[in-house]
């Protein structure tokens, strides 16, 4: 296994199977990635509450969203690539309003656990530097996305 992640549930919402298939997943997706080198991420499950004060005081917008993710990778113009060849490689943090997972859930019509994966994917690739800024960014993401979750067996 290339990824090791870091899971905490503030919730206390799920569980440990739940949890194992996430895990599983976002294996799976790094595989599909082709992530090859050890990496770290972190993923932490939040209520409503959190992610609001998290969404406010890093975007701005205060509000509950369902997915907030925080690449270390990026790098701003001007600054340097740190080349660590005995170090992992540390993508980043994901997390995920469990509520809003549950609501969203209900809103489409399919199962929790296929909110909670696509969410998951979908932080996940934002860790890698998917986006989706623009009309053809959003479409390479989400067809991306939606191919990891068809693969994997997490269908709507």
């Amino acid at each position: 296994m290339n990824v090791s992640i870091d899971f905490t549930d503030e919730t206390g919402l799920l569980a440990e199977e739940q949890v194992k298939e996430i895990i599983r997943l976002l294996e799976f997706a790094a595989q599909q990635e082709g992530i090859e080198q050890q990496a770290e991420l972190s993923l932490t499950f939040v209520d409503n509450e959190r992610i609001t004060e998290i969404n406010r005081d890093y975007r701005g917008k205060n509000q509950p969203t369902d997915v907030i993710s925080f690449a270390l990778e990026e790098r701003a113009e001007g600054e340097l690539e740190i080349i660590t060849e005995q170090m992992p490689r540390v993508l980043g943090d994901i997390i995920i309003s469990v509520p809003k997972a549950e609501e969203q859930a209900k809103e489409y019509g399919h199962s929790f656990m296929r909110e909670l994966g696509f969410l998951s994917v979908h932080g996940f690739l934002h860790l890698l530097g998917y986006n989706h800024e623009t009309e053809a960014e959003e479409k390479e993401m989400f067809t991306r996305q939606e191919l990891i979750l068809q693969k994997y067996g997490l269908t709507r």
